[in-house]
This record gives C-alpha cells, sequence and structure tokens, in this order.
C-alpha cells in the first residue's frame, strides 16, 4: 500500500513537471521587458512555447511585422540576423498546432495568440508552430463596436458563401457552359441556405464582458473566434506600445530593427 501511494505521488510529480501550471515567461527586448503568463486552458500551445523557450529558439529572433493600433508579431527563424529591407514572415519551425479558441479568451489589449495561415488553405485554423502575435489594439466607442462587428460579420458571411462555393465549381462550370440558369439558380439556393446555416458557427458575437474590455482598455474584436488565444501580457504593454510605434516599410516590416534578446520561464 505505501508503495502504491509513493508511486502515484510520483505520477503526480512528473505530470506537474511536463505540464507547468501558471507559466510566467520573461521576454527581454532591446525596447524593455514583456512578461507573458501562459492559459493552462490552452495547453498544446501552452506546452509548445514553453518548448521553444527552453530550447532558446526565440532568441535573436525579430518583430518583423508590426502594426500600429493592431498588433506586434515574431516567429519567423530567418528573422535572426536579417538584413535591413529582407522580406521576413514566410518562416517557421515546420508544424503547426491544433486549434484550441475559446470563447472565454479573446483578442483584449494584450492577449498573446498564434498565428496561422488562412482559411482557405487551412480550415481547420491551425496555428503556425512558432509565429505569435501580441494585440496593442484600439479601444471602440459603442457605436464603432457595433460598426466593427456588423463589417467583420459581413465579410464572414461572403467568405464562407465563396468557400461553399467554390466546393461545387466543377458543377457551376458544366451549368454555364450549357447556358442552364435554371440548375444555376438551384445551385445558388442552396448555396445562399447553406451559407445562413453554417454562418451561426463562424458568425462574430460579443459578450457584455467583451464589449466592456473593447470599450475600455481595448483590442482587435474581428480576429475573435479564429485564432487560438493561449496567453497574456502581466507586464511590459508600454514595451509592445513602443515597438507597435516603430515607423514601417511596405511590409510592415519595422524600418529600425526590434529584437527579442532572450527569453526564459520564471
Amino acid at each position: 500500500m505505501q508503495r502504491f501511494f509513493l508511486f502515484f505521488v510520483l505520477i503526480l510529480l512528473v505530470g506537474a513537471c511536463h505540464h507547468p501550471r501558471n507559466t510566467v515567461v520573461r521576454m527581454e527586448t532591446d525596447f524593455g521587458v514583456i512578461r507573458l503568463r501562459l492559459y493552462d486552458e490552452t495547453p498544446i500551445h501552452r506546452d509548445n512555447f514553453v518548448k521553444l523557450v527552453r530550447e532558446g529558439y526565440y532568441k535573436g529572433m525579430l518583430f518583423h511585422r508590426v502594426i500600429h493600433n493592431f498588433m506586434i508579431q515574431a516567429g519567423d527563424p530567418s528573422s535572426k540576423g536579417a538584413r535591413f529591407g529582407m522580406l521576413l514572415g514566410d518562416k517557421d519551425n515546420g508544424y503547426t498546432l491544433e486549434a484550441e479558441i475559446r470563447p472565454d479568451y479573446y483578442h483584449k489589449r494584450g492577449a498573446l495568440a498564434a498565428a496561422r495561415e488562412s482559411d482557405e488553405v487551412n480550415p481547420e485554423r491551425k496555428s503556425s508552430g512558432s509565429h505569435f502575435y501580441i494585440v496593442q489594439g484600439k479601444v471602440f466607442s459603442e457605436q464603432t463596436l457595433a460598426q466593427e462587428v456588423e463589417r467583420v460579420n459581413n465579410k464572414r458571411y461572403t467568405a464562407l458563401f465563396n468557400r461553399l462555393k467554390k466546393q461545387r465549381e466543377g458543377e457551376i462550370a458544366k451549368y454555364q457552359l450549357v447556358n442552364d440558369y435554371e440548375n444555376l439558380m438551384r445551385v445558388n439556393e442552396e448555396l445562399s441556405e447553406a451559407t445562413r446555416r453554417q454562418f451561426e458557427d463562424v458568425k462574430l458575437k460579443l459578450s457584455d464582458e467583451q464589449r466592456q474590455v473593447y470599450s475600455s482598455i481595448g483590442g482587435a474584436p474581428h480576429l475573435d473566434g479564429e485564432y487560438t488565444v493561449f496567453g497574456e501580457v502581466i507586464e511590459g504593454l508600454d514595451v509592445v506600445d513602443r515597438i507597435a510605434a516603430l515607423k514601417v516599410d511596405e511590409n510592415y516590416r519595422p524600418e529600425r530593427d526590434a529584437v527579442i534578446l532572450d527569453v526564459v520561464i520564471e
């Protein structure tokens, strides 16, 4: 019985070591320190980020894509020592992560999230294995937030319709070839009905909490439900602001490098 108890305790300790709880990451940049808390509820992304940090993967990388009032992004290994003007963002560590998109973790100011390829080539919304971004965002009034939600939902509805239409492009081309307008109308009606049914799954719907946050501290609500948020800044938002304010070229690469000097688990 005693041996069984000791074995059980050992299993718990091993599990605790393998899956760190309430993990805090210290990211030192040449603009200052950013401290990030990783969410335990997104364990795939948390453990992957911890692994890369322990390997020193991000040390020396640049924030290669910066958009003021939106976000700062890093994760391209080719950015280490990259010459000025070099196009960055196409390289990563060669694998993706299963999406862990949760409605309770959204794109408020300071959110840490995983970048990914678009729905057209990545309908499962799998995350890049290395690219991440930190949201700077902006503050919305009640009116501008309502307008943003409407804009996003119009865009998502159209994208969904076009994606469903692409799945039937062979059938549509066949009817177009013989000017079969009756069947073309039928297919269009079926696509419209399918879009209406499936739209509820992708529609942007903000909770009262999200509305309050976006109208006070700000964020980037148009990304909600589309990307995995797996942590948040707990110190250093002023550093994010300084990096986000950098002058950039036409590809949003800062004209003055913003370097990740080191990243450690606290």
